[in-house]
C-alpha cells in the first residue's frame, strides 16, 4: 500500500467541441471552433485539429479565421454543455470518496488511502472508461501526489490520455517542462521570468526563495513551490449548496412591485459582480421573499452556467413573478446564486453577444476602481427601502 497522496485530475477533452461532435459525427477530425463567427466574435473553445493551426480560446474570431480559414464555426449551446457537465459530475461523485468540481469540465478526486482496496491508477482508468461509455464524451486523467502535478500530468497526456506520476518521478517529470505549463502562471509573469532567462521549470526551481519573494511576493513563493512539485492545497468536496447571495429587509413592509423588481436587479448585479471577481459561474438562481406575517417562500431554477447580469436578472425576475401571487405586503427579498464552478472567461466569451461581454468587463473595471456602487442601472438609483 502506498503512503503517498493519491490525487486524480480528470479533464474533458475539448469539452464543448466533444459535445458538438457527439451530436454530429461529421465534425469528428475537423477544425471546429466554438464561438461567434463575426469579426467581433471570440473563440470559446476549439478542437485539437484547430489548435494545430495556432487557434486557442479567448482569441478573436477574426484571428482564428486568418490562422485556420477552413475552420467550422459553431455558436455553441450552453444548455447542452451544462447538462453534460452535471451528468459527468453525477457519475464521478457516486463512485469516489472526495471530489472537487474545479470547473465545468474538470474534477479533482482524492483517493488517498483507498489504494489498500484497489489500484488507484486502475480505478481512474475505469472511471475514464465509464464516463466515455455513459456519456460518449472523451476524458483524460492525471494521477499524482498533489493537485498541481496531477493537473499538469493531465495536460501532458491529452487528448484521451492517462498519466501516473509517482513521488519519485515528480521532479524528473516537471524539470524539462516550460514554466508556462504551471497552473496559475499568468502571461505577465511568464514574460517577466522569460526575460530573466527563466524558461524551464528546472531553472525556476533553483531560484532562492528570497529572490522569488522580491520578484513576485507571496505569489512568487507559491510558484516556486509548484516548480518543486509541492502543493498542499486540499481537494475541496463539491456541494450543491456552495453559493453567494444577498438579502434586504425593508424599513416598512411594501407591495410596490416595481420597486421590488428594481431591488432584485440591484441585488443580482451585486452578487454577479462578486461572482465574476471570484472567477466563478453559477448554474442555479434562488429567490426568497418574506411576507409581513413572517411567512417565507423560496423558489429556485437551474440555468446554463453563467455570470452575466442579463441572464441572472431575467431568471430572478421570472422566479419572483411566479412566486409572488398573494398580493400581501412583503418585508424581505433575497437572491442567491449556487452550483458554482470556476470558469468565467471560458463560458461567458460566447454565452451572450460580444457587446454584452465587453459591457460587463467595462462596468467591472469601473467598480474595481471607484467602488462596487459606482455603476448601477438607472432603474435602481432611487429605491427607497
Amino acid at each position: 500500500m502506498s503512503t503517498e497522496k493519491q490525487i486524480i485530475h480528470m479533464d474533458q477533452d475539448a469539452f464543448f467541441v466533444s459535445v458538438e461532435v457527439k451530436k454530429k459525427s461529421s465534425l469528428r477530425g475537423q477544425p471546429v471552433i466554438i464561438g461567434g463567427s463575426s469579426d467581433r466574435g471570440v473563440v470559446a473553445s476549439c478542437s485539437y485539429e484547430a489548435r494545430k493551426f495556432g487557434v486557442h480560446s479567448a482569441m478573436s474570431s477574426r484571428m482564428a479565421k486568418m490562422l485556420c480559414p477552413h475552420a467550422i464555426f459553431i455558436k455553441g449551446n450552453m444548455d447542452e454543455y451544462s447538462k453534460a457537465s452535471h451528468e459527468i459530475t453525477a457519475i464521478l461523485r457516486e463512485r469516489v470518496p472526495i471530489i472537487e468540481k474545479a470547473s465545468i469540465d474538470e474534477h479533482y478526486i482524492d483517493m488517498t488511502g483507498m489504494d489498500r482496496f484497489h489500484s488507484t491508477n486502475k480505478y481512474a482508468h475505469e472511471l475514464k472508461e465509464l464516463v466515455w461509455k455513459e456519456t460518449g464524451l472523451p476524458i483524460s486523467f492525471g494521477l499524482s501526489v498533489n493537485k498541481t502535478v496531477s493537473k499538469m500530468a493531465t495536460n501532458e497526456c491529452k487528448p484521451n490520455g492517462e498519466l501516473n506520476i509517482v513521488q519519485a518521478e515528480v521532479r524528473p517529470f516537471l524539470n524539462p517542462l516550460s514554466i508556462r505549463k504551471i497552473p496559475g502562471l499568468g502571461e505577465k509573469t511568464f514574460v517577466k521570468l522569460s526575460d530573466m532567462g527563466i524558461k524551464k521549470i528546472f531553472t525556476l526551481s533553483q531560484i532562492h526563495p528570497d529572490q522569488m519573494n522580491f520578484l513576485l511576493g507571496k505569489s512568487g513563493l507559491s510558484l516556486l513551490q509548484k516548480a518543486k512539485g509541492i502543493d498542499h492545497s486540499p481537494v475541496i468536496p463539491y456541494t450543491e449548496q456552495k453559493s453567494i447571495g444577498t438579502q434586504c429587509t425593508f424599513h416598512s413592509d411594501s407591495i410596490d412591485i416595481e420597486m421590488i423588481n428594481n431591488l432584485l436587479v440591484a441585488q443580482v448585479m451585486d452578487v454577479a459582480f462578486q461572482l465574476r471577481e471570484k472567477k466563478k459561474l453559477a448554474a442555479c438562481v434562488t429567490v426568497t421573499i418574506r411576507y409581513a406575517n413572517f411567512e417565507t417562500e423560496t423558489k429556485q431554477t437551474s440555468i446554463p452556467y453563467t455570470s452575466l447580469d442579463s441572464v441572472l436578472i431575467a431568471a430572478a425576475k421570472d422566479l419572483f413573478k411566479k412566486m409572488y401571487n398573494r398580493r400581501m405586503l412583503l418585508r424581505l427579498v433575497g437572491v442567491r446564486l449556487s452550483n458554482l464552478v470556476t470558469g468565467f472567461e471560458q463560458i461567458d466569451l460566447y454565452s451572450e453577444s460580444q457587446e454584452q461581454y465587453s459591457l460587463v468587463q467595462a462596468m467591472d473595471k469601473i467598480r474595481r476602481r471607484f467602488g462596487q456602487d459606482a455603476v448601477i442601472r438607472a432603474s435602481v438609483m432611487n429605491i427607497k427601502l
